[in-house]
């Protein structure tokens, strides 16, 4: 059974190049077919299919990228996941810091019996 992989993570034994192949290819193949189909002027009588190609080469392009890089084709799928993860990473950079600085200005001075090691850095 396959592993799914989540919108903003790379499948097992999928480095970052081989990742932004997946995609690049991904996407070319979806865009180049929304182009064919639906934007070119000179399309004819194809444009009348367009939804269906285009939707096919969505369903097929996640058959083909999910198990690798969750077949993501568009940054405007990936950009909320990724920008929501900043709460993860700013909370704990700034709760470490202040508990540094409030630990080394409350606890760790001279009137509650602390002095340091060393005056050297």
């Amino acid at each position: 059974m396959m592993q799914v992989v989540p919108i903003h993570g790379l499948g097992a034994n999928v480095g970052a190049v081989g990742g932004i192949v997946t995609e690049i290819v991904l996407t070319f193949s979806l865009v180049f077919v929304v182009y064919a189909t639906a934007v070119d002027p000179k399309k004819g009588s194809i444009g009348i299919v367009a939804p269906l190609a285009i939707g096919f080469t969505v369903l097929a392009n996640h058959f083909i990228g999910v198990p690798y890089t969750g077949a993501s084709m568009n940054p405007a799928h990936s950009f909320g996941p990724a920008f929501a993860t900043w709460i993860y990473w700013v909370g704990p950079l700034i709760g470490g810091a202040l508990a540094g600085v409030v630990y080394e200005e409350v606890f760790l001075t001279p009137e509650t019996g602390h002095t340091p090691i060393s005056d050297e850095f």
